[in-house]
Parts: C-alpha cells; sequence; structure tokens
C-alpha cells in the first residue's frame, strides 16, 4: 500500500503518526508525508486542534481512504466552552508499542512520548479526563520509545498522580538524558519524596500551572521554591489560567504572588494563557502582553501602571 501522513500540528513531531509510519514500513507499505498531487490508498489525518482547517479543506485529497483521528475533530466549543463529542479511536495495542518512526520528523532528535496517561483533576477547561480518564495509569516504558537520544520531551499530562511515579521519574534519572515535562508537573502533589528524584533529573526548565484561580497555592509553590533545585526564576514557568471562572483580582493575585514568592522577583515566571481567547476582553488581551512580554514585565511591577499606548 502507498500510505500518506498529514498532520495539522506542523511545528511539533505527531507522535501517533510516528507510530503509524513504523507500523506501516514494518509490513512492507511504503510511507510519506502527504503529497496532495500524489493518489494514496490510505492517508491518515491527525488533527490536533480544533481551530485548524481538516486536510481537504485546503485541497482536493487524492485517497482511497481517509483515516481521521485526534482531539480536533472531537473538540467542540458549545457556549463558549470546550467539549468533547464522540469517541477517538485509540491506536491498535501494535501500533500503540511499536518504537516511532522518528525519520519521520529528521529536524527532530528527541525521544517523545506518554509514561503515563489520564488526570484526576477532571478540570472543565482540560479535556484529558473526558479522552483519557480520570486516573493517571503508566501506559509505557520508557525503553518503548527511547533509546539513546539526549533529550526527552515528556507529554504525560499528569505523571506525579500516577501511583508508580516514583519508579518513572528513577527511570528518568537512569536515563542521564535532558528531560522536558513538556505538559507541566501538578504543583499539588510535589513532597519531599518526590522532590528529591525531581531535582535529580536533568531539567533545563520546570513548567507548574496555577488555573484554578479559587485554589490558593501559595503555600505548595513556596514549597517547591525552598526545595526545588531550580532556583532561577527564569526557568520556573507556571502558567496562569484567565478568562475562565476568574476575576481581575484573582488573575493578578496568582501573577503577584508567583512573582514574589520567597523575595522580591525570586520566586516564578507566571505566563499568562487565555481560555477562548477570540472572546477574551481587551483587558484580559492586555494582562497577557504586560506579563509575557518580560522586558515590559520587568520594567513595570504592577498591571495597574501599564499604559499600552506608551509602549
Amino acid at each position: 500500500m502507498r500510505i500518506g501522513l498529514w498532520s495539522d500540528a506542523h511545528n511539533f513531531p505527531g507522535l501517533p503518526l510516528m507510530k503509524l509510519s513504523a507500523y506501516h514500513k514494518s509490513i512492507g507499505d511504503q510511507v510519506e508525508m502527504l503529497n496532495h498531487l500524489q493518489h494514496y490508498d490510505r492517508v491518515y489525518a491527525s488533527k490536533t486542534f480544533n481551530f485548524t482547517e481538516d486536510l481537504d479543506e485546503r485541497c482536493v485529497v487524492q485517497a482511497d481512504e481517509i483515516v481521521r483521528g485526534g482531539s480536533g475533530y472531537h473538540i467542540k466549543m458549545v457556549d463558549g466552552r470546550e467539549t468533547w463529542e464522540g469517541e477517538d479511536e485509540p491506536l491498535p495495542k501494535e501500533i500503540e508499542h511499536i518504537y516511532p518512526d522518528y525519520g519521520l520528523y529528521p529536524e527532530n532528535k528527541d525521544a517523545i512520548g506518554f509514561l503515563t496517561r489520564g488526570c484526576p483533576r477532571g478540570c472543565g477547561f482540560c479535556i484529558v479526563a473526558c479522552k483519557e480518564g480520570r486516573a493517571s495509569r503508566q501506559v509505557a516504558e520508557l525503553s518503548e520509545w527511547r533509546h539513546e537520544q539526549k533529550h526527552i520531551t515528556l507529554l504525560d499530562p499528569n505523571i506525579l498522580a500516577c501511583r508508580e511515579h516514583e519508579r518513572l521519574l528513577q527511570e528518568l534519572i537512569e536515563s542521564r538524558a535532558w528531560v522536558d515535562f513538556s505538559q507541566g508537573l501538578d504543583v499539588r502533589l510535589v513532597n519531599a519524596d518526590n522532590v528529591r528524584l525531581l531535582n535529580e533529573i536533568k531539567t533545563k526548565m520546570v513548567h507548574f500551572a496555577w488555573d484554578d484561580a479559587k485554589t490558593d497555592l501559595r503555600d505548595q509553590f513556596a514549597y517547591y521554591a525552598k526545595h526545588g533545585a531550580i532556583t532561577d526564576p527564569r526557568r520556573r514557568c507556571v502558567y496562569v489560567l484567565t478568562n475562565y471562572n476568574s476575576t481581575m483580582e484573582e488573575n493578578l493575585y496568582r501573577i503577584y504572588t508567583l512573582r514574589d514568592i520567597g523575595g522580591y522577583r525570586k520566586g516564578f515566571n507566571p505566563y499568562v494563557m487565555i481560555y477562548d481567547k477570540a472572546h477574551a476582553p481587551r483587558e484580559i488581551r492586555l494582562l497577557q502582553r504586560w506579563c509575557n512580554n518580560k522586558r515590559i514585565f520587568k520594567t513595570i511591577d504592577r498591571f495597574e501602571d501599564y499604559d499600552q499606548r506608551k509602549g
């Protein structure tokens, strides 16, 4: 068979496509990224985002069969809230657990994959619970998708919530690779045992999130600030969700608290995320510009003093 692959995530390797490619090549099929001038027996379309165009909305796809999968086909915006519709068909076991075809993205040098899936939080703005379940469970060993790569991009939504997380963290330590916890760590689950393991993992930056403005996480962030090995605030990033069940006062409380934990500007690097940005009020978009542009953020201490008209 002649197989074509397509993804709307142009700036990041598509893990499902790498697994599909490895499987089809193992049974003798010809596999390539989609060329609209070619005819294919089957095209796999992987869509991550619900706001991007589908592959056949741009031009005609010459294929006997198109197989679609991914969150982008199931996330729908209803009354300003993301909802999950239908079911995303999982990859067959023999494909899900195959070593990915990293050659599909030759510019990528990282090992990419999941050790765990699922999250117990069930946050209303997040589709992980609907897609993967409200429990963090181990789904793979590191050796399944990583051999000798010096960098690891971990896609787990909440690895610290997994019962076996300390053993998995130990595997990451023993890999001696640089690890990117790309989806962030749950600061509410950091404790004396796992922070010791986290400190031994080679990590250039840690990511956390303070999404729920109604939950005060000051003490939890203060604990990591005191015991975490990464002390440079520029390397301690915290995503702050706005435009979702929070007031401007609550937004600013989280930003100022994170920045100043442990002393003035010695805490964390807050990074404003906007829920439903297309419909966000101007004040929220200005807040994002002030906070995320670090030249402005370092110059103007308080958002109340920020005047966009003066740059």
